[in-house]
């Protein structure tokens, strides 16, 4: 058999074992979970732990979609900053919205010291960088909003943030100390760990073909077989397919790729130095990180166009760093991949409520490891009796968004022209 070969870096230097799954699944369970990422995870975690039974199916294996080609970043809150969420949610559900995410990476790290997952987290915090002096009054804008809640968010200066980052290229920044990073397939994978310790089965390499309804709940039709079950999580986000009528035109998809350089020691002390990950204010955003390995890994919107030896976005990569760091030297990248984001007109997630007992959380703007986090205990709350007031979002049915195709490709084609603009400067 030919081995699979790896997703992204993550998928090679995660600590935490591969393996989960296989194909065997439970004839009738509570909850069947399509998807086997953060949502999935999250949700069969707990799930299990409320006493449902759970069956994950998914058609790769763990991680595979978005969540094992993440950058890291354990973010709290979502892209807009609180004053943009009250206005779009109401004073009914804004509160309790801002307060969750606030609280994600709390959840993230707590679950991580719970279970002892093996990922590399660091809780030094992230840095949100000015690119401009736009930038800049954005990020002053945030931090007004955020120390108005209390929040733990520092405001960096020109000066504060190049001693922070290891670069004077930016105009300022804004420290959020409630964030941190993880090798986020190593966290996808101790989620999976632990939600098989919790009593939740998982099949990996299964592709679910079809949902139908019936008097006892749903039967999940696979390539293996039928699963009957009381409720479904469809646990899918930016890697959505055609499974339920419609679901892929809800969003925008957005592509984001990334570059690892070889370990590089002593000649990246100073770049990043506590340990922060960063990404910029720039409408074609880019994200900076190490890893523990001392890698740095750099990425942007748009597609992997070439290898980590050549092509387009190599260059970009090699031509971001020489100007950021000039002292830097040479590097060589040994990694290369990207992953896909659903992008929502608001840039607000969603919970959709598809039918009677078959749900999916959806819309995650880039924001996956806490989103779906937290949306999998909301969901697992939600079918074991708590009210769906109580949740982050209002629950909503699905909605069409006619100009997603188009604006798909329109960023496509957008960031596509940003890499051979940038690679060439």
């Amino acid at each position: 058999m030919t081995a699979t070969p790896p997703v992204s870096l993550w998928d090679s230097t995660a600590q935490e074992r591969d393996g989960f799954g296989g194909a065997e699944m439970a004839d009738c369970v509570d909850v069947a979970i399509v998807g086997g990422g953060y949502t999935g995870l999250s949700t069969a975690l707990h799930c299990a732990e409320a006493g449902l039974s759970a069956q994950v199916i998914e058609a790769h294996g763990i991680g595979h979609g978005g969540s094992g080609r993440n950058v890291g970043l354990v973010n709290a809150g979502v892209w807009l900053p609180p004053s943009q969420v009250r206005r779009k949610l109401g004073q009914d559900h804004a509160p309790r919205f801002l307060e969750r995410f606030s609280r994600g990476p709390d959840m993230v790290f707590d679950l991580i010291e719970k279970y002892q997952m093996r990922c590399e987290a660091v809780r030094a915090g992230t840095i949100h960088a000015a690119h401009a002096p736009s930038g800049m009054r954005d990020l002053k804008a945030r931090w007004t909003d955020w120390q108005a809640m209390g929040e733990p968010v520092e405001l960096l200066t020109r000066d504060e943030a190049a001693r922070m980052i290891g670069t004077d290229a930016f105009h300022g920044g804004l420290w959020d100390h409630r964030a941190g990073t993880v090798n986020p397939m190593g966290y996808c994978r101790g989620l999976a760990r632990a939600a098989v310790a919790a009593g939740a089965r998982i099949a990996t390499g299964v592709r679910v073909t079809g949902l139908h309804k019936d008097e006892g709940g749903w039967r999940v039709t696979t390539e293996r077989g039928e699963v009957q079950a009381r409720a479904v999580v469809l646990g899918t986000n930016a890697y959505t397919d055609a499974l339920w009528p419609g679901l892929q035109k809800s969003f925008t998809t957005i592509h984001f790729f990334q570059l690892a350089t070889e370990p590089l020691a002593e000649r990246v002390a100073g770049i990043l130095p506590g340990g922060q990950g960063l990404w910029d204010t720039g409408t074609i955003m880019f994200s900076l990180r190490r890893d523990a390995q001392s890698r740095l890994i750099i990425g942007s919107m748009g597609r992997m166009i070439g290898t980590a030896d050549q092509g387009l976005s190599r260059r970009w990569a090699a031509r971001k760093l020489a100007r950021m760091f000039p002292d830097l030297g040479a590097v060589t990248f040994t990694e290369a991949w990207h992953g896909q984001i659903a992008m929502t007109p608001d840039h607000l997630p969603r919970i959709h409520r598809l039918d009677d007992g078959l749900y999916t959380p959806i819309g995650y703007n880039g924001r996956g490891i806490t989103t779906g986090t937290i949306f999998g205990q909301g969901l697992a709350g939600l079918l074991t009796g708590t009210a769906p007031e109580d949740l982050p979002l209002p629950v909503t049915h699905m909605a069409h968004d006619r100009w997603a195709p188009l604006m798909t490709r329109v960023y496509d084609m957008a960031f596509t022209a940003n890499q051979a603009v940038k690679g060439v400067r």
